[in-house]
């Protein structure tokens, strides 16, 4: 591996990495390299309560009755005014799609189930279970090295 850092105050930072594939490694240094383009809280309604929730604190969120949930680290369910394909566009590489209506916070997964059925659930901290489809199962896979 080659690492070059050129300093030129009068130009543009721009970080460019030419891998052979994506790793886990390189989700962590995007990660990294994007932190001050993330929206970082988000605002929850739950019973004429308005929460400011940490992104990070957020196990998953799903969508149920049309409504878009957030499942806080306090096991309590937050509606969110945002649609899912809007919230996988600002949310930290943590995060990835397990199914249709399910965004799931990667470092808040406790464990896989495997059903009898093939099927695959990811269970998370608070004790939440989501099933993964099987069109996101490759991408759960590779992240976790699994």
């Amino acid at each position: 591996m080659i690492f070059r850092l050129n300093l030129n105050p009068k130009c543009e930072e721009e970080i460019i990495a030419n891998v052979h594939e994506r790793t886990p490694l390189i989700d962590e240094i995007e990660k990294l390299v994007t932190k001050d383009n993330v929206n970082e809280q988000l605002t929850g309604y739950l019973e004429g309560e308005i929460k400011i929730l940490k992104v990070d604190e957020v196990e998953c969120f799903f969508v149920e009755d049309e409504k878009t949930y957030a499942l806080y680290s306090d096991k309590k369910k937050y509606v969110i005014k945002k649609r899912l394909y809007e919230l996988e566009t600002i949310l930290p590489t943590d995060f990835i799609k397990i199914n249709k209506s399910a965004i799931a916070n990667s470092k808040k997964i406790t464990k896989f189930k495997v059903l009898l059925s093939g099927a695959v659930d990811a269970q998370f901290a608070s004790g939440y279970t989501e099933c993964i489809s099987r069109r996101c199962l490759v991408e759960v896979r590779r992240r976790f090295g699994l």
